[in-house]
């Protein structure tokens, strides 16, 4: 590209010049010889003039008396009315410039000059123009290598943005070049590359939310299957196959969740259900992993309460927090529920050491754990709360108590 940019604006410099060039030289030459002309004419006038004056005078008329009165290098007859030729210096050869004039006692005066000295002229004059013409090449030479540079540069490192964000590095590089077009390119680059890398960090977010999710429930499913195994009873084997499949909703529930926030977190699904069934649910899956660490979960509280959002997303809420209380906390694992304004409220608790006064709040951010864990699970059971229009909060540091609020239902239906 740089070289087509080269060779054009040449072509164009050169075509140009070409064209005002010769003009230049053609009207240089005639307006060269027209001076001479001019110039010969105005000698044979002014001898004319001096000759007369002479006559008149009674004065005679002799070369060194009008040599001083022409140009030097150039020739001049004069034909006095008495046939007597007067003249001055010497005639040149070859073709010559002559004009002629006759004056009022009947003299003629001629003068010619040598047409070499305007070829010389001419040939200075077209020397000129030719140096002009090679500098103006020159300097045309230099501005299409700039501005090739100036185009080319520019495309080459849009190229390589480019090549970059194919082979997987989404960095913006926010680089602009003076040209609107190619910032224009810029800008769009750029705006991929945010996107992309706004595409990557979901995907690696979904991947790990979903790994960190789906570990427990997973590893209770497992055992179930294998209890399933271990068992010749139909009615157990009925049992935890019931128990499994509920299981696997809900799992297909938090699966097909996280997939939609990573998409938009916005996009709820959030329906009015029974939030009893779905606390009584989460205490006898946890229950045997509580008795296995010599622990128990009570549950206490308002009963009877329906509150809006997706089950299976309140399900992995609680499941989080109850994971956590067996895995960080001590004693007894508590679930309290109840109502504040038009609000249903879970509140998980234990007897443990809490959570240490440096993280505060930020016990919900990514990355942020007070323990050799991933600090992955509450940053996620918060989004899945906030996905339905919940919310998730920490109540109390120590003991600690963590409250899932959630809508309640326009109308509520209690238990009688």
């Amino acid at each position: 590209m740089r070289r087509r940019l080269i060779n054009s604006t040449l072509a164009v410099v050169l075509v140009v010049i070409a064209v005002f060039g010769l003009s230049l030289v053609i009207v240089e030459t005639r307006t060269i010889e027209n001076s001479a002309k001019e110039s010969v004419s105005s000698d044979a006038v002014r001898l004319v003039s001096i000759v007369d004056s002479r006559l008149l005078g009674g004065e005679g008329v002799t070369a060194r008396v009008l040599r001083e009165q022409i140009e030097s290098g150039r020739y001049a007859v004069i034909r006095m009315p008495d046939h007597r030729a007067v003249e001055i210096g010497k005639r040149p050869t070859g073709e010559v410039i002559s004009a002629q004039e006759t004056g009022e006692q009947g003299e003629v005066v001629r003068v010619e000059a040598s047409r070499s000295t305007v070829s010389r002229e001419v040939g200075r004059t077209m020397l000129i123009i030719l140096a002009v013409a090679l500098l103006a090449v020159l300097a045309a030479v230099a501005l299409a290598v700039r501005q090739a540079h100036r185009l080319s540069a520019p495309l080459t490192d849009l190229a390589e943005t480019a090549e970059r964000l194919g082979s997987g590095d989404p960095r913006p590089r926010h680089r602009r070049y003076g040209v609107p077009e190619l910032d224009r390119v810029a800008d769009v680059l750029d705006s991929s590359a945010e996107r992309i890398a706004r595409m990557l960090t979901a995907e690696r977010r979904l991947a790990a939310d979903a790994s960190h999710q789906l570990r427990t429930p997973l590893t209770a499913l497992s055992m179930r299957l294998e209890e399933i195994t271990l068992t010749d009873d139909p009615e157990t084997v009925k049992e935890e196959a019931t128990i499994a499949l509920g299981q696997v909703e809900r799992l297909t529930d938090v699966v097909q969740r996280l997939l939609t926030n990573s998409r938009d977190p916005r996009s709820g699904s959030a329906v009015a259900f029974d939030l009893d069934e779905v606390v009584k649910q989460q205490i006898e899956e946890w229950r045997p992993a509580s008795r296995s660490e010599g622990r128990a979960i009570v549950r206490s509280g308002k009963k009877g309460l329906r509150a809006v959002g997706t089950p299976g997303a309140v399900a992995q809420v609680l499941a989080t927090l109850i994971e956590n209380s067996l895995m960080h906390g001590d004693g007894t694992v508590a679930l309290r529920t109840r109502v504040t304004g038009n609000q249903a409220v879970v509140e998980v608790s234990d007897e443990g050491p809490g959570v240490a006064p440096d993280l505060g709040a930020r016990v919900f951010e990514r990355t942020v754990s007070g323990r050799n864990s991933t600090g992955l699970g509450l940053a996620v059971a918060r989004d899945l709360a906030e996905a339905d229009g919940g919310r998730l909060e920490l109540l109390q540091q120590y003991p600690p108590v963590f409250a899932l609020f959630l809508s309640r239902e326009a109308e509520e239906h209690p238990e009688p």
